[in-house]
């Protein structure tokens, strides 16, 4: 069913506790019944997981690009899922392209020695008791509803980034995952890196001063050229894959110069449709603004004002919205500025050398995942950090790599390096941003009510109805 979430928020916090709901009963009762399970703190954990010794049992929804390239492109460097076997057993694959499927039954038999149940609707796997993890890597438009679905069923989450396609969106999987004490790490995996961790423990360490400025510089995104109507595949569930976003036609052109060689609104490319994503501002914006905003010190906070000081778009807008369907919508070029309460300026630029420039009162380094430099890195050989800087940094936990991280947070049943609530704040920044863009005006930001000021119209882009069918099921 449908929902209105500040009235889940409300619930969340007032409605009195009340006995152990199933999943299923909480699916067929009201909003209040089944967030009064959530408030009491009794919804149940999966079955399987049960110690450090037992090896949870595992479910990806979404088999593409991201959980494993090697399968579609040469360079597989960047496919996480191997990283699973390590720690868990897959042993559930949903995914609503049936060639993906397949393929990935097969690369989880390589790994395990045996094939996994296949399903092309993910519910199969949120309905199973026995599943403990969900690894969701689905195009973004879809992460909200499975990940909140998923946490009410008892099961811990480890989705890619960003998180969410809107602000509600965030809001309300912070507060499910609070009542429902589910661990969730989301796919920013800069945060375990090392150049990034030690980047923020010169900041921690006063080796800067007071930081004033900060920019992130995520490179533009693509256009397209007029993407024509298409025969969708028969292996694609059109359907499905559009699921909570508007129903339209399937278009596709071969040929392109990407990593999947061609243009659609779908695989890969969905990324450059506003309809499911934000472009590059939540794509790269996701893992910088991320380590921008950990090093300010924001994670609990955000901007005051977001102005979009310079944008391109390779289509026309209207009230915030592409006035045609046939090509890719979201921004290209842009320079948009935030300042926040304190007067501290974050900058989220196309231009540049990709990468993080943090500039304070005593000097000013650049990090990115190739090198970390500046002269208070310089001054470590002669002043290095204290014993355990950087394990105080990474929520006073050893280093190690993001899988292996989240893994360990299931077993002692703590948050992750990457929260969902620090994610949710820095994400809402990147959210106003394209809010901003697609305006092509100033916006202003409450950040303790976490609401737009005065702009009906900015207002009504921090939510989006599902389509039916497609709603949130609580």
């Amino acid at each position: 069913m449908q929902f209105d979430s500040a009235l889940m928020r409300n619930n969340l916090e007032m409605t009195p506790k009340r006995n152990q709901l199933s999943r299923r009963r909480v699916l067929k009762a009201s909003i209040g019944t089944a967030v009064a399970s959530v408030c009491s703190g009794t919804i149940p954990r999966a079955a399987g997981f049960k110690s450090a010794n037992s090896r949870p049992r595992i479910a990806v929804i979404g088999c593409g690009v991201r959980w494993d390239k090697r399968v579609f492109v040469s360079d597989g460097r960047y496919g996480v899922g191997k990283q699973f076997p390590k720690f868990g057993d897959i042993v559930a694959v949903s995914d609503v392209d049936s060639q993906r499927q397949e393929r990935a039954k097969g690369i989880v038999r390589d790994w395990h020695g045996k094939s996994p149940e296949g399903m092309s609707d993910y519910r199969k796997v949120i309905d199973d008791p026995k599943i403990d993890v969900v690894h969701i890597s689905t195009p973004d438009h879809w992460h909200a509803k499975i990940a909140i679905e998923a946490m009410l069923a008892g099961k811990d989450v480890y989705c890619e980034k960003p998180m969410t396609l809107t602000i509600e969106e965030g809001q309300l999987i912070c507060d499910v995952c609070r009542k429902t004490d589910a661990v969730f790490q989301v796919g920013t995996q800069q945060r375990s890196m090392r150049q990034f961790i030690k980047a923020i423990a010169l900041i921690r360490e006063g080796r800067l001063g007071k930081l004033q400025r900060v920019q992130c510089a995520i490179g533009g995104a693509p256009e397209s050229p007029e993407l024509p109507i298409a025969e969708t595949p028969k292996h694609l569930d059109w359907d499905r894959w559009l699921g909570p976003a508007p129903n339209v036609a399937y278009r596709f052109k071969a040929n392109a110069p990407n990593i999947i060689g061609s243009w659609s609104r779908s695989h890969y490319e969905f990324r450059w449709w506003y309809e499911y994503s934000g472009g590059k501002l939540t794509d790269w914006g996701a893992h910088h603004v991320d380590i921008a905003t950990w090093g300010m010190d924001k994670t609990d906070t955000g901007p005051v004002s977001i102005d979009p000081v310079m944008v391109e778009h390779p289509v026309e807008f209207k009230d915030g919205y592409p006035v045609v369907g046939n090509r890719y919508n979201t921004a290209t070029k842009f320079h948009i500025k935030a300042i926040y309460a304190d007067g501290v300026e974050l900058t989220i630029r196309h231009d540049t050398d990709n990468g993080i420039l943090f500039e304070g009162t005593k000097g000013r380094i650049f990090v990115n995942r190739g090198k970390l430099v500046g002269k208070p890195v310089e001054d470590l050989a002669s002043r290095p950090l204290p014993d355990g800087a950087l394990e105080k940094v990474y929520k006073d936990k050893q280093l190690t790599d993001h899988v292996a991280n989240f893994f360990e947070s299931v077993t002692v049943r703590k948050q992750p390096i990457s929260d969902v609530f620090s994610h949710h704040r820095m994400l809402t920044t990147c959210h106003l941003a394209g809010i901003a863009a697609r305006l092509g005006r100033n916006i202003r930001w409450d950040p303790e009510k976490e609401e737009i000021i005065g702009d009906s119209i900015a207002k009504s882009f921090i939510s989006r109805k599902n389509r039916k069918r497609f709603e949130i099921e609580m």
